[in-house]
């Protein structure tokens, strides 16, 4: 395994401990998962976790003076919308052991893919008359951890809403309805939308349930996700740019197509999936049920 090598001296990590991060699942703390496979984007995610850090002890370890300020700061990013932004920083002087707890409710809408947490203790301001290979400029790391919840799993995962269907173009008995973009290379988060009908009370409960799932909701939610699956694959097929070859941008509506597909048939071509669709529409919905494994635990 690499180290990253820096340029000035650094305190031992023992002068930080850190718990691990809790995940707050209505009002119960839960160690943080590896995933959560119902995640949906109207589910927001709570956090919390405590850090201790012996401030005289990483000042003195990393050469620096008693007039010296630290920072800790917690920072996530989700790589599904590309957004990032801060959970707290606290500024630590003096001496002693300072507890900092680190809590935030970060909104479903803003996440999507994996969600990493990064927490650091930085130089805040440098003071007067460090030691030789001291860190000198605000900013410098002098320890770090990082941990990651992933939030899309093989369930494909899209922005949702849900409104009254009477309201719309839609059938007002349908339960559910996903909108996609026409355009492969445009951003799959503007391109893609689930909407849920208000009025069908089993399928608007499943979802406002998704964080955490009674076995109805998770029977609802496996036949949402099994049927947007079908939707965005045999979208996806009958466009002729989308093959095994397609170079689409990152994030963009056929990347997530493209990674849905081979994430489904791993062993099989675009070109074989497509004339199976052709020539045999009705094995091919089975083969897709198959592949999402609907009612299946994973």
């Amino acid at each position: 395994m690499s180290r990253l090598a820096l340029p000035y001296r650094t305190p031992p990590a023992a002068v930080v401990k850190a718990c691990d991060w809790l995940l707050v699942v209505e009002g119960e703390e839960i160690p943080l998962p590896e995933a959560l496979s119902d995640w949906d984007y109207r589910a927001d995610v709570e956090l919390r976790r405590s850090v201790e850090v012996d401030v005289r002890g990483a000042r003195i370890g990393a050469g620096l003076p008693e007039d010296a300020r630290l920072a800790l700061a917690a920072i996530w990013t989700a790589t599904g919308s590309n957004l990032r932004g801060a959970i707290r920083r606290t500024t630590l002087s003096g001496d002693g052991v300072r507890t900092v707890d680190l809590h935030a409710v970060l909104p479903g809408s803003d996440l999507g893919g994996v969600l990493m947490l990064e927490s650091v203790l930085v130089l805040s301001a440098p003071g007067s008359g460090s030691g030789p290979f001291a860190p000198r400029r605000a900013g410098s790391v002098l320890w770090s951890d990082q941990a990651s919840l992933r939030l899309q799993g093989d369930a494909p995962q899209f922005p949702m809403t849900i409104i009254d269907f009477a309201h719309t173009s839609f059938p007002d008995g349908a339960a559910w309805h996903l909108q996609i973009g026409p355009d492969l290379e445009s951003a799959a988060m503007g391109s893609l939308l689930l909407l849920i009908n208000e009025r069908c009370e089993a399928v608007a409960t499943a979802f406002a349930n998704a964080a955490k799932p009674r076995p109805q909701d998770r029977a609802v939610l496996d036949t949402v996700y099994a049927d947007c699956a079908r939707v965005m694959i045999e979208h996806a097929l009958r466009q002729e740019s989308f093959t095994d070859e397609a170079d689409f941008p990152e994030d963009s509506l056929g990347a997530t197509f493209l990674d849905l597909f081979h994430r489904l048939f791993p062993d099989s071509s675009v070109r074989d999936r497509r004339m199976r669709l052709e020539r045999s529409p009705s094995l091919f919905g089975s083969e897709l049920q198959a592949a999402v494994r609907i009612f299946q635990e994973a």
